[in-house]
């Protein structure tokens, strides 16, 4: 499903298409919020990368996104539009407040990393071998 908007996007709204690793950091760095409305995530890497940057995010309280994302960004309930215009506009209308979920974010990051993932998986073994 497109809709409709996305044939012909508002003069503010930029398709970018796909873009490389470098530019995606560029990007989620220069972005005062990363916003995903959707319900069917298997992991919620764009989260993990957005918060990465230090960028706010944005996203539906679904799948594994609270998982992933915990408390360092903004979840609604549904991916409906006030419920995302109203979580985006909590985050752009306050430096105080974005800055606040852009340091969760990045905190919240680093917890997902490769090296952490290991540290935990190998702790389970451990566990489990006693």
């Amino acid at each position: 499903y497109e809709p409709d908007w996305l044939r012909s996007p508002p003069p503010f709204v930029h398709l970018a298409g796909e873009v490389g690793a470098s530019d995606l950091v560029e990007l989620y760095g220069a972005a005062d919020v990363m916003v995903s409305p959707s319900s069917f995530e298997g992991f919620g890497l764009t989260f993990v990368e957005a918060m990465a940057c230090g960028c706010p995010v944005v996203g539906v309280a679904a799948t594994s996104v609270p998982e992933v994302v915990g408390d360092a960004g903004i979840l609604v309930k549904a991916p409906d539009s006030g419920q995302l215009a109203d979580a985006l506009r909590r985050l752009v209308t306050s430096n105080e407040v974005r800055r606040d979920y852009g340091e969760r974010a990045l905190r919240r990051a680093s917890e997902l990393s490769w090296s952490h993932a290991a540290a935990q998986t190998l702790e389970v073994y451990r566990a489990a071998h006693r």
